[in-house]
């Protein structure tokens, strides 16, 4: 049989144009329009400005176009590009091939070890400052706290040295700076002055942290940072420039503390909602791993992964003419009931499964090729943190607190959470 193509008697599940338009003039985010978009178990979408948009949620889809897919499926234009410029994330091609195989030695499970002790000197400068919170009985803000340690954890990490107060408050501006950028593709790549000025600031500091990385390579031949590890690179490959080497520090960063900071957050709001998951996570290793994977379904940070199709081709009989957006959506995917019974419920049991996932049903941090090289850094970090935090204090939030969601380049809860922190007897 013929496949149907997308772009001519488009799939019975389409969302209706004119559904498209009250959306737009609503001003909604674009998450309510992919809900409205969704069926469980089928490849739905809409159009929009002239372009046909598949919604990818289903699990064999997704591993399609993200675990199988290869070159077919891409990024068109990196949302993130005038943050990350030609960093490994918004790279293609033999340049990404070529960035990858520099760096990934230093995330695999014995390279992540190196920076075990970086991990525990970040953790342990957040239990002191709630130990020192608990005695005087302040309040502690999770999110600040959570996101300085993943600051602290990545900077460490970068250029061998602990974070300072002044450098940590022009690293954690990236924030600003990716609540700026389109949640979609085809938004505006223009940032705003106070975002322009943002990275103005980050710049500076990741020239001077190249510097002094440079500086401290030439007097001692070796270095174990990955800006050692870099500049070991630029030293027989001409493609690493300052620029493209700042570009990966960024890249870095971003990855390697927006989704941890956040994942922790989410983490606290869930537990605080759940005391007894709390008392039992304290001082169990196996149930604070199953909190973080219950919450990265929940909360991916990553929710939505756009790619084009490259040239025609074919997807669960529906012919994909080049150029079609698929917006392959993880927040929807880790709510599919054939998959999550009660897929709203917070319930860390599910972890680890009992029996193995359908390919392309759990994704935090991507599937396929082009999967995060950092997955276990950020599982560990994760876990070093809130294993220690929950084993020594007890944790009430104050306040409203932060649970909306907010859909943006990634997903964020909002605003601070607030809490008070207590010894453990």
């Amino acid at each position: 049989m013929q496949a149907q193509c997308v772009t001519d008697g488009v799939p019975p599940d389409f969302l209706d144009d004119a559904a498209v338009a009250a959306w737009t003039v609503s001003g909604a985010p674009l998450v309510d329009l992919l809900r409205q978009a969704h069926v469980p178990g089928r490849l739905t979408g809409f159009r929009r400005g002239g372009r046909s948009a598949v919604l990818v949620t289903a699990p064999r889809h997704v591993h399609q176009v993200l675990g199988v897919g290869g070159d077919r499926y891409v990024k068109r234009s990196h949302r993130a590009r005038p943050l990350l410029g030609d960093g490994m994330l918004s790279a293609t091609g033999e340049a990404w091939r070529s960035q990858r195989r520099v760096l990934q030695a230093m995330f695999t499970r014995r390279g992540v070890q190196r920076w075990e002790h970086h991990i525990a000197g970040a953790a342990a400068c957040v239990v002191d400052r709630w130990a020192e919170r608990a005695r005087r009985g302040e309040p502690a803000d999770i999110a600040e706290d959570v996101q300085f340690f993943t600051v602290d954890t990545i900077w460490r990490s970068l250029t061998d040295r602990p974070l300072d107060r002044e450098t940590y408050l022009d690293l954690a501006a990236v924030q600003d700076i990716v609540a700026a950028l389109p949640a979609d593709v085809g938004g505006t790549a223009a940032l705003p002055p106070a975002a322009e000025a943002a990275l103005a600031a980050l710049d500076e500091q990741m020239f001077r942290a190249l510097a002094d990385a440079r500086a401290r390579h030439r007097a001692d031949g070796a270095g174990v940072s990955v800006l050692d590890r870099l500049l070991d690179a630029a030293a027989s490959d001409p493609a690493y420039t300052d620029r493209l080497i700042r570009d990966e520090l960024v890249t870095l960063l971003v990855a390697g503390y927006e989704s941890s900071a956040r994942t922790l957050t989410w983490a606290f709001v869930l537990l605080d909602r759940h005391p007894e998951v709390m008392e039992r996570a304290a001082g169990d290793a196996g149930a604070v791993e199953a909190v973080l994977s219950e919450t990265l379904r929940l909360y991916p940070t990553g929710w939505l992964l756009p790619r084009t199709a490259v040239a025609d081709g074919t997807l669960d009989g529906w012919a994909l003419p080049a150029g079609t957006d698929l917006l392959v959506c993880p927040y929807l995917t880790h709510r599919d009931p054939e998959v999550w019974p009660e897929p709203e419920a917070f319930d860390p049991g599910r972890f680890p499964a009992r029996s193995p996932l359908p390919p392309g049903a759990y994704l935090p941090f991507g599937i396929g090729p082009r999967a995060c090289l950092g997955t276990r850094f950020a599982m560990r970090e994760m876990e070093v943190l809130l294993g220690a935090l929950l084993a020594r204090f007890t944790v009430e939030t104050t306040g409203p607190g932060a649970g909306e969601p907010v859909f943006g380049i990634n997903l964020r809860p909002a605003g601070p959470l607030h809490a008070r922190v207590r010894e453990r007897p």
